[in-house]
């Protein structure tokens, strides 16, 4: 781990957009990655200029385009709505530069496609902070092992209503909460399961309901769409079963526990913590005692992680294998699947 300060090698980089979320998350987590951040760009100009005061910029613009023209930039953090994603996306890597991009990264499968023919030898990474996360990463650890995995289904619980006509939402190009959040759980299930060959969503009168998954893989995925957005949270879980275990993922994925079980025989059993230490249940959390970076959000939900492989993925001079364009990809057409199925079977094509 090392601080923006200490890095030899660092990446002449700009960013598209510093709203609340860029302001709260990605120019915090600068601090910990290997950038110098050049120019601030804002169709607000006057939010550009402090911003660019604030961080240490020596410009700031109100069109992206000028910043490619006037600056020479290794890589751009672009953050705004998915409405104009695609646009901005395809204009920085037609200018040479590699892109960073937060989700939802567009409204249509097309468009992601779009930027798969812009990028040419650049290095695009997706920010699908859930697929990056530490607890993911851990899920994906666990199932690799022998005796633990391959996966076999998988529960997802989230917050989420899917709109009642989804081939409106797709033909007028919405941005609704079934975009905006559920690409959140739909990308961590991607990460863990791989490619999903068919959808099947049964809408309830109220909104919610289950998102079948059938994985290319042969697993079988349930994503269910908790409709009562209520506000009682922690409303977010994830438990994928393999072989030999089944692991969980809690609280948004500050807790990991890997579910091993107890030797068992019915009706002899005389203790639930036998002797050893090759049985029971691990629990990863992060620890709150300390003033640390492991049990900070930025560093919990994936935002750290995310930033910091783009950035290692360019300065090696590699193609991203994680949130790659070819996964955005996979999630969005996984997305559109869901809002078509209205209680049938979607292929994935």
């Amino acid at each position: 781990m090392s601080y923006q300060r200490e890095f030899e090698k660092r990446l002449k980089v700009g960013i598209v957009g510093v709203g609340s979320h860029a302001y709260r998350n990605l120019l915090p987590a600068m601090n910990f990655l290997p950038v110098s951040l050049q120019a601030v760009c804002d169709r607000n100009g006057r939010l550009a200029e402090v911003t660019a005061a604030q961080y240490g910029a020596k410009a700031w613009y109100e069109s992206a385009a000028d910043m490619y023209r006037r600056e020479r930039l290794d890589a751009v953090f672009i953050c705004v709505s998915p409405l104009f994603h695609p646009q901005l996306a395809c204009e920085a890597l037609d200018a040479g530069v590699h892109v960073w991009l937060e989700k939802p990264p567009a409204t249509r499968a097309t468009q992601v496609e779009e930027m798969i023919r812009h990028r040419k030898d650049r290095t695009v990474v997706v920010g699908f902070k859930k697929a990056f996360m530490p607890a993911t990463q851990k899920v994906i650890e666990i199932l690799s092992q022998e005796g633990y995995g391959p996966l076999r289904s998988m529960l997802a619980e989230y917050p989420m209503v899917i709109p009642e006509d989804g081939e409106a939402v797709l033909r007028e190009g919405r941005y609704t909460d079934w975009l905006r959040n559920g690409c959140h759980p739909l990308s961590l299930c991607l990460a863990v399961g791989g490619k999903v060959a068919a959808v099947t969503v049964h809408r309830s009168a109220y909104g919610g309901g289950p998102c079948v998954l059938e994985f290319a893989s042969g697993a079988v995925g349930t994503y269910h769409m908790a409709e009562g957005r209520n506000n009682a949270r922690p409303l977010e879980r994830y438990s994928f079963y393999g072989d030999a275990c089944h692991v969980v993922i809690d609280n948004g994925g500050a807790r990991v526990t890997l579910h091993r079980g107890i030797p068992f025989q019915y009706g002899k059993n005389t203790t639930y913590a036998p002797e050893g230490l090759d049985s029971g249940a691990i629990v990863w959390e992060p620890q709150n005692r300390e003033a640390t970076l492991e049990n900070k959000a930025l560093f919990t939900q994936g935002i750290y992680q995310e930033m910091l492989y783009f950035c290692n993925q360019v300065l090696g001079g590699k193609p991203a294998e994680k949130g790659s364009l070819e996964f955005t990809l996979d999630v969005m057409k996984v997305y559109e699947a869901a809002l078509l199925s209205g209680g049938k079977r979607v292929d994935v094509k």
